[in-house]
C-alpha cells in the first residue's frame, strides 16, 4: 500500500532541508540579477550552519523510502531557490544519471567523481532528441571517435568537468543510430563559446557547446555498444530510461517553487483578513470570497501534482516500471506550476509583480518545468503511446 504520511524521522530530515533553503533564499535575488556571475559551490553561512547541527537520526524501514524522500527534499530545496544551494553537489549532473543508468563498471569508476552535464538539444533539434545532427565517426586507424556538432542550453554547462553528449553514428538508422559519448572538458575540439541568457533560472550556468573534429577514445562510448539494431531504437531507448527518474525530479523542482508561491500568497491573504474555508464543499464556493476560492483551487492543483510525482518515485523505489508515470507527473507539474505561480500573482496584483519580492521570480523560474527534459507536448505524446498503444507514425 502506498503511504506518504511522514514519520518523525522524515520530519527532522525535511526540517533540515527547509533550514538550508531559507539561507539559500537570501541569495536568490542577488544571483538572479547578477546573471553573469557563477554561484559559489558553498555559501558563506555553510560552515557555521553545519558545525552547529545535531546529527540527523538514522533512517529505518518504517521511514519514507529513498526515492520518495529524495523528491520531497528536492521540493524543499527549490522552495528556497531553484539554483542556489547552501552546498552544491559535485556529482549531481544529468550526465551522472546517464552514467549510472547506462555506463559500464569501468566507465563509472573512471568518470563517477566528475560533474557531468548532458548535451542533447541543438539549434534545430529540441523536443525530439531523435533528430540530433551531431555526428560521431569512428576513425579505426586511431581507434577514436570524431565528434562534430553544436549543442545549446546545456545545464551546468560551465561548471561541469565533463559531458555526456548525444550524437549519431549513422543518420540513416534514425533513433537506432544515436549513441552517448563521454567527453572531458579541455579535450581539443571541444569549445564552450558562451553562457546562455534566459527568462528564468538566470543563476543556472546554462551553456552552449561546439565540437569541431573533437577526438575521443573509442572506449568513451557510453555502455560500449556500437551495434545499430534494425528493429528497435537500440541504445537510444536505453539511454532514454535515464529520464524515468530525472523527470519526476524536474517536477519536484517546479513544485517546490509553486509551494513557495502558495505559502507566500496564503500569508498575504491572511494578513488582509482573507482566510480559505476548507469546510466549504464544491457546491458552496459562492459563500467565500473570489480570492479565497481561487487560492483553494490552486492548492488543490498543487496537491494533485505532488501526489502524482511522489507515486512515480514510489514505483522507482519498488523496482517497478515508471515510464508512463514519469511522463504523467512531468506533464502535470509542468502545467500546474505555471498556473499556480501565475494565479498567485493574479490574486495579489501589484504585490505579485514587485521585484522587491520573489513571487515574480518563482513564476519565471517555474517555466522551465514544462520545457526541459522533454516538453509537456512530448510527454503527452509518450502518454498517448502508452495508454492507446499508438506508434510514432500514428501520432504524426
Amino acid at each position: 500500500m502506498i503511504d506518504f504520511r511522514l514519520t518523525e524521522t522524515d520530519r527532522v530530515h525535511l526540517d533540515r532541508t527547509r533550514a538550508e533553503a531559507l539561507i539559500s533564499r537570501r541569495y536568490a535575488r542577488q544571483f538572479d540579477e547578477a546573471e553573469s556571475e557563477m554561484i559559489p559551490d558553498t555559501l558563506p553561512e555553510a560552515d557555521d550552519f553545519y558545525a552547529n547541527l545535531d546529527p540527523l537520526p538514522a533512517v529505518g524501514a518504517e521511514d519514507t523510502q529513498g526515492p520518495v524522500m529524495m523528491l520531497l527534499q528536492v521540493m524543499g530545496q527549490s522552495w528556497g531557490d531553484y539554483s542556489v544551494r547552501l552546498r552544491r553537489s559535485l556529482q549531481g549532473g544529468l550526465g551522472n544519471a546517464a552514467l549510472a543508468a547506462a555506463g559500464t563498471e569501468e566507465q563509472k569508476a573512471k568518470w563517477g567523481d566528475l560533474l557531468l552535464s548532458m548535451a542533447i538539444t541543438e539549434p534545430g533539434c529540441g523536443s525530439d532528441p531523435s533528430r540530433v545532427t551531431t555526428t560521431a565517426v569512428l576513425d579505426e586507424a586511431t581507434n577514436e571517435w570524431v565528434l562534430n556538432g553544436e549543442k545549446i542550453f546545456v545545464t551546468t554547462g560551465l561548471r561541469a568537468t565533463g559531458v555526456v553528449i548525444w550524437a549519431t553514428i549513422d543518420k540513416s538508422a534514425g533513433r537506432a543510430g544515436i549513441k552517448s559519448f563521454l567527453v572531458e572538458k579541455g579535450t581539443p575540439g571541444f569549445e564552450v563559446p558562451h553562457k546562455e541568457k534566459k527568462l528564468g533560472i538566470r543563476a543556472d550556468d546554462t551553456a552552449a557547446y561546439v565540437f569541431s573534429d573533437c577526438r575521443i577514445p573509442r572506449e568513451n562510448l557510453l555502455g560500449l555498444d556500437e551495434s545499430i539494431p534494425k528493429a528497435s531504437s537500440g541504445g537510444f531507448r536505453g539511454v532514454m530510461k535515464t529520464f524515468n527518474m530525472t523527470r519526476p525530479l524536474t517536477a519536484a523542482m517546479g513544485l517546490g517553487m509553486a509551494e513557495a508561491a502558495i505559502d507566500f500568497t496564503r500569508d498575504e491573504l491572511e494578513a488582509a483578513g482573507i482566510r480559505p474555508d476548507y469546510s466549504v464543499g464544491p457546491g458552496g464556493m459562492g459563500r467565500i470570497s473570489a480570492a479565497a476560492e481561487r487560492f483553494m483551487r490552486l492548492e488543490a492543483l498543487f496537491e494533485a501534482s505532488k501526489l502524482t510525482t511522489l507515486q512515480c518515485g514510489w514505483l522507482a523505489g519498488q523496482g517497478k516500471p515508471n515510464n508512463m508515470e514519469s511522463s504523467v507527473c512531468k506533464a502535470h507539474a509542468g502545467s500546474s506550476v505555471r498556473e499556480i505561480t501565475q494565479g498567485c500573482i493574479e490574486i495579489l496584483g501589484s504585490v505579485g509583480v514587485s521585484r522587491e519580492l520573489l513571487l515574480e521570480k518563482w513564476m519565471r523560474d517555474s517555466r522551465i518545468t514544462d520545457i526541459y527534459e522533454g516538453t509537456g507536448e512530448i510527454q503527452r505524446l509518450i502518454i498517448a503511446r502508452g495508454l492507446l498503444d499508438y506508434t510514432r507514425a500514428d501520432l504524426k
